[in-house]
């Protein structure tokens, strides 16, 4: 069996299972958490699937970019939230739990008793210097973006010609010297 029929949230995003679903186009599924840290935390996921950020393409991580903007508007103004936290819990070490990438959504209010603190690490000049040359390096090809396939549009019917003689704003614009 593929990875997409053992993934919960494929079957969710094929209607095979059940979720509250509070956005959805073409290319993304945005639901309420089956299991949230707080009320309104909500999931944004691609609805083709992918198991990290790494496998998402550019052009789809710019339109989830989109939705969790709006969707984090929403969530202040109808929900009063205070903040948003939008997380991505990449890989296994980072918290993931699930096998398909998404983008959580946690609305916040003071003193909610959410806690996403850590404390800062000391490192020496040195460490940091050898981790600014080693990113440096590797993000050097940074800016070639995949961009998304475009697809032929068919028009149903024919489009109509202007008859100049019978448009008063061409007219006009002809009058011009």
């Amino acid at each position: 069996m593929s990875q997409k029929n053992n993934c919960e949230f494929c079957q969710i995003i094929d209607k095979k299972a059940e979720a509250k679903r509070v956005f959805e186009d073409e290319k993304a599924l945005a639901i309420l958490s089956p299991h949230p840290c707080c009320a309104g935390h909500i999931l944004l996921m691609p609805k083709e699937h992918f198991s990290i950020i790494e496998q998402v393409p550019d052009y789809l991580i710019a339109h989830l970019s989109k939705i969790v903007n709006k969707i984090s508007i929403a969530v202040f103004e109808i929900l009063q939230a205070k903040g948003t936290n939008v997380l991505i819990q990449n890989g296994v070490a980072a918290g993931q739990k699930t096998n398909h990438f998404m983008i959580h959504i946690i609305p916040r209010k003071e003193n909610d008793g959410l806690d996403f603190q850590w404390q800062p690490k000391q490192l020496n000049q040195e460490e940091m210097s050898t981790i600014e040359l080693k990113l440096k390096e590797e993000s050097k090809g940074i800016g070639d973006f995949k961009k998304q396939e475009k697809k032929s549009v068919k028009l149903d019917k024919e489009i109509e010609k202007i008859d100049k003689e019978e448009n008063y704003l061409i007219k006009q614009l002809n009058r011009i010297p």
